[in-house]
């Protein structure tokens, strides 16, 4: 039995386990007027349940039927008027919208050079990670050191994660990628656009990340950290040892998370005049005068987003498998 039959014989029966005349004509109606196939289904049980109740013995099988099938029919009704407004304007004045977006000659002769420079893309986002796994782990834990020797490291940190997370990504890509090659100063001078987008998507992500991170540690019981220090162990012993391996095992999925959300901000880097997918996208729009090479560089993206959407989506019901398993 479905988690929906399951809610609906909840509703349908009390706590001595009898029926209940909860279910008329109205909604099995309206179910079979906006979609017919399914709602008749619905419109049939919901007149069998109320003949068992006329008889005195009501069909609670037939009850949870009418209700459920006048809810599938709803969705299903929900959904194709959904796809047929899609449709509707996909083919809107004399299809358009489909030369305009889905031009398929536009598409193939632009694929091989949008391809190529996502490439970039995808090697600027996992330098970018790595460098934002490390630099978010020295911020967590230069904001949890302990004692009042520390508390200008702390405040530093401080600072550093609320600047960064209030100020805008793109801002902070400006000024990096065109700020310290113009201060003249080795090695910024000399460095290229590669190098300055991953870095300013480090100082971006490094503060969210090390929010995660510091979540992260303030999840671990507090008699983890205690008992390691009873066995000797100082406090950036405990930290490497015992409590760090335990949160990047934790934060797994949300670093999956942040990974895609600075490949997507990758895209910012074009405002520097890095020739990656976005700006290559863009000039071939120009060049063809159709918005096509841009759907191009959208499926560039999800053909790589979505499977990892879905890969944190099964770390994440895993881990709370696995806590489930633990607690009990």
């Amino acid at each position: 039995m479905s988690e929906i039959e399951r809610s609906s014989v909840t509703a349908l029966t009390d706590s001595d386990g009898m029926a209940h005349p909860r279910i008329g004509f109205a909604f099995p109606l309206i179910a079979t007027i906006l979609f017919p196939p399914i709602g008749l289904v619905a419109l049939i049980s919901a007149i069998r349940f109320r003949r068992s109740l006329d008889s005195g013995t009501p069909s609670v099988k037939d009850g949870v039927r009418a209700r459920t099938w006048a809810m599938y029919s709803v969705s299903a009704a929900v959904t194709t008027a959904i796809l047929l407004g899609i449709a509707a304007f996909l083919f809107a004045n004399d299809r358009q919208v489909l030369h305009t977006y889905f031009d398929m000659s536009t598409l193939r002769s632009g694929a091989p050079d949008i391809i190529r420079a996502f490439k970039d893309n995808v090697s600027v986002s996992v330098v970018a990670e790595v460098g934002t796994v490390i630099w978010a782990l020295l911020l967590a834990l230069g904001r949890g050191l302990p004692g009042r020797a520390y508390a200008p490291i702390r405040l530093l940190a401080v600072a550093y994660i609320d600047l960064f997370r209030g100020l805008p990504a793109l801002l902070t890509v400006l000024l990096v990628g065109f700020g310290l090659p113009a201060t003249g100063i080795r090695p910024f001078a000399t460095m290229s656009l590669f190098q300055a987008g991953a870095i300013a998507l480090i100082m971006v992500y490094g503060a969210y990340v090390a929010e995660v991170f510091r979540a992260g540690i303030s999840a671990i019981p507090a008699g983890q950290m205690a008992a390691a220090r009873s066995v000797g162990l100082t406090h950036f012993q405990a930290m490497r040892y015992v409590i760090l391996p335990q949160v990047v095992r934790s934060t797994l999925p949300s670093l999956l998370s942040w990974y895609i959300s600075i490949l997507k901000d990758t895209a910012l880097l074009s405002i520097l005049g890095l020739l990656e997918v976005l700006n290559i996208g863009r000039i071939q729009v120009t060049n063809s005068n159709n918005l096509s090479p841009l759907i191009g560089v959208s499926l560039c993206f999800l053909v790589v987003t979505l499977p990892l959407s879905r890969l944190t989506d099964v770390m994440i019901r895993r881990d709370a498998r696995r806590r489930l398993g633990s607690g009990g």
